[in-house]
């Protein structure tokens, strides 16, 4: 039993250190960590299945890495925690750490998660310390790393290593790709295959790269990956190796004299290839030299670059340049910073702050009488402001003296001279002196400056001195218009132009003549001076104008010109007429509404004029003017039914007259469809009194003639039986005709309506 006793008293010893021992780990552990957090699991757990959440920010707030010491565990950023695999607690217990880190302030925390099973279980101290053990080699997800640009090595130089915790369990074999590795620029950084340690070649310019995205692969001598890739950054770390420099070579700013003191000229801009937001790039400007150097004009922002003024005495005429030496360093202006220079050339731009003014007070001219169109006077204008601008640009204008405008002033602009005109001729016997008050402006108006005083404008005065002179014959008007039908024969006279003597003021004794060169289809009286057609016109001449120069020639030989501008009309050979030309006129007598018409247009069209040419209907009807082309014609008195054939004259604006005969049905209707067709029996309606009386006279002649025919020769007129009515009886009008029955009878009885004298004479044959 000794022996049985020694043994367990040996167990129990053994138990007692591994608790021991078990316990320091535990509290070594509670010191590192933020808290302890303990999860009821079942005893197997299925492949993504959430155990629970851990409040992180309790422990670390500003947490970037967040990774579990298990790889069996998954952690999300808001704490959860989830199975990767399928899990079977071996024991009573299963702990894993939660590891996060705060790169930028070099922090790091844990947190212990101990899962429980339902069912408990007693031995879990070999677990706990094999989990502790494999957290404290995992470095397979390292910091991003760095590496300062233009480094001057030795190389190869070590930057960072990547390790695996599978490491342990595997032989593991290290590799990268992306750019520097096996992408331009290849060869850069290599790491080594059994220790995952990364270096670089060579020196690296920041400016063409800034960083590396390289991926790491753990692998086994197999080809199994027991780790997903490693995505990992190297940020390559500025070097104040770049001087800033200036956009532009030279900067060229305008700038108006006289401006307010800071007023913006303009801005400078430099660029630095360095690293923004850094004391590599942090530019400030300052003015190294002006010219001229004194005194001081201009002033820079050193942070903005924008140039100000710094007074108000920019003139142009004075210094119209000023050109800027300009520097921009970087490191915020330390004298150890890099820096560069910039031309800035300013120009002073032209304001109206010089007043022009005429070189003398007074001038006098001479000039001709009836002068026309003729320059007598040129007048120098003097201008301190920039040539050929509008501050330099003279304006002259006549402020007294040309109230009847004999002059006009315009201005030379090659030589800024005022040239002083006569427009209108002036008159020796009217008055022979003119004295002309003429002033200077500018385009744009005069600008008073600070330190100066209002200019008055400046005015010169002109004296004209007219000459005599004996004058030619003058047209009266110069120029004649006058418009030729383009139908007109040759020879017609188209009109009359004449000129008179300004000393008699009559027109004896001038002879008239077409300057040569000038149409050929006009030509002019020499004595009466009438305007005659020399040739037919064609069609290629309609709406054709011309300017005929005439000339007239007085006794003494001088001569006076004048302007007929002749256009041609088209050749109309149309009449106006009427239409239509029928009409019905029922007992109402309501006017007949005509309209004249004409293929023509003016001024051989409207407006037209009627009139009646037959003096015998004249008397009877009567037209009513409507408008310009259309009239109503009516019957002046009671006139009896039938057709009437009225000749109607057209005459249109310039006299050419047309006939036309309008027919009138007078019926007795009460509309015209009641009419029917014309009667063409019209001699009858335009019978006089005494004609009707010798017709009525013959007819009852012929009457006695029948009956003794009929006395002699029949024997059956008195079986006839006559109705006792046959006077009464009405006439029907009808334009059917239709055969009758054949009756032989030896008399024939004649029957006679005799009605007024503005009715219709009716005869019925029985």
């Amino acid at each position: 039993m000794a022996p049985a006793a020694a043994r367990h008293g040996g167990s129990l010893c053994r138990t007692a250190c591994r608790q021991l021992l078990f316990g320091l780990l535990v509290l070594s552990l509670l010191c590192e960590a933020c808290k302890k957090v303990t999860f009821n699991v079942p005893s197997k757990l299925e492949a993504g299945t959430l155990v629970g959440r851990v409040n992180l920010k309790e422990c670390l707030k500003s947490a970037e890495h967040i990774s579990s010491s298990d790889p069996d565990f998954r952690i999300l950023e808001d704490g959860s925690v989830y199975t990767t695999n399928i899990i079977s607690l071996p024991s009573e217990e299963k702990t894993f750490t939660i590891l996060l880190k705060d790169v930028q302030r070099h922090e790091e925390k844990k947190i212990h998660v101990n899962l429980v099973a339902h069912q408990k279980k007693t031995h879990k101290t070999r677990h706990t310390r094999d989990t502790v053990l494999r957290r404290t080699k995992r470095r397979w997800a390292p910091i991003p790393s760095s590496m300062m640009e233009n480094s001057l090595g030795p190389f190869p130089m070590q930057i960072q290593q990547v390790q695996s915790d599978t490491a342990q369990n595997y032989t593991i074999y290290y590799s990268a790709t992306g750019p520097g590795i096996d992408r331009d620029p290849k060869g850069l950084f290599y790491v080594e295959r059994e220790t995952g340690n990364v270096f670089a070649t060579g020196p690296v310019d920041r400016e063409q790269y800034p960083e590396f995205k390289i991926i790491f692969f753990a692998t086994t001598a197999d080809g199994y990956s027991p780790e997903i890739p490693l995505p990992h950054t190297i940020r390559i770390e500025d070097d104040n190796d770049n001087a800033p420099c200036f956009t532009q070579d030279f900067f060229t700013f305008v700038v108006p004299e006289h401006c307010k003191p800071g007023t913006v000229v303009g801005k400078v801009i430099a660029e630095d290839r360095d690293e923004l937001y850094t004391l590599h790039t942090a530019l400030r400007y300052r003015i190294v030299s002006e010219q001229p150097p004194l005194p001081k004009m201009f002033a820079v922002h050193h942070e903005s670059g924008v140039i100000t003024t710094l007074t108000s005495q920019l003139d142009r005429e004075i210094v119209g340049q000023h050109r800027l030496l300009l520097e921009v360093r970087d490191m915020a202006g330390q004298p150890f910073g890099l820096c560069n220079t910039g031309t800035v050339t300013v120009t002073v731009g032209d304001i109206n702050d010089n007043a022009p003014y005429c070189s003398h007070s007074s001038y006098e001219t001479k000039v001709l009488e009836n002068r026309v169109n003729v320059e007598i006077l040129r007048i120098p204008c003097l201008d301190k402001d920039e040539p050929n601008s509008p501050a330099w640009n003279c304006r002259f204008s006549i402020v007294k003296g040309n109230e009847d405008n004999h002059f006009a002033i315009t201005t030379d602009g090659r030589t800024n001279e005022g040239i002083l005109c006569v427009v209108k001729g002036l008159d020796y016997e009217t008055t022979n002196l003119r004295i002309l008050e003429i002033a200077a402006s500018n385009e744009i108006p005069y600008v008073v400056i600070p330190y100066s005083s209002a200019l008055a404008q400046s005015t010169c005065t002109v004296r004209v001195i007219v000459l005599d002179d004996d004058e030619g014959p003058v047209f009266k008007p110069c120029l004649l218009p006058i418009t030729i039908d383009g139908c007109a024969a040759v020879g017609t006279v188209v009109g009359k132009y004449l000129a008179v003597d300004p000393e008699t003021g009559n027109s004896e004794g001038i002879r008239y003549r077409i300057a040569p060169g000038q149409s050929n289809w006009i030509t002019i009286d020499e004595n009466s001076g009438e305007l005659r057609i020399a040739k037919l016109f064609d069609k290629d001449m309609t709406g054709r104008q011309c300017n005929i120069t005439v000339l007239a020639v007085d006794q003494s030989g001088k001569t006076g010109t004048g302007t007929v501008l002749a256009t041609v009309a088209a050749c109309d050979r149309y009449y106006p007429s009427v239409t239509p030309t029928d009409f019905i006129m029922c007992r109402d007598r309501k006017p007949v509404y005509i309209t004249a018409v004409t293929p023509n247009e003016s001024p051989y069209s409207a407006p037209f004029r009627f009139d009646i040419s037959d003096r015998s209907m004249n008397s009877g009807w009567q037209t009513v003017q409507q408008d310009d082309k259309s009239i109503l014609l009516s019957p002046r008195t009671d006139i009896p039914y039938g057709i009437y054939k009225i000749p109607v004259n057209v005459r249109d604006n310039k006299g050419r007259q047309g006939t036309s005969v309008v027919t009138v049905n007078y019926c007795d209707c009460t509309t015209p469809s009641d009419c029917g067709t014309l009667r063409q029996d019209d001699p009858a309606v335009t019978l006089g009194v005494w004609a009707i009386l010798a017709m009525i006279l013959g007819s009852l002649l012929l009457l006695l003639i029948l009956i003794t025919l009929c006395g002699c020769y029949g024997t059956g007129a008195v079986s006839k039986h006559v109705p006792d009515d046959l006077a009464n009886q009405n006439l029907i009008i009808s334009n059917t005709e239709a055969p009758g029955e054949e009756v032989m009878v030896s008399c024939v009885f004649i029957y006679l309506t005799v009605g007024t004298c503005n009715e219709d004479i009716v005869v019925t044959t029985v």
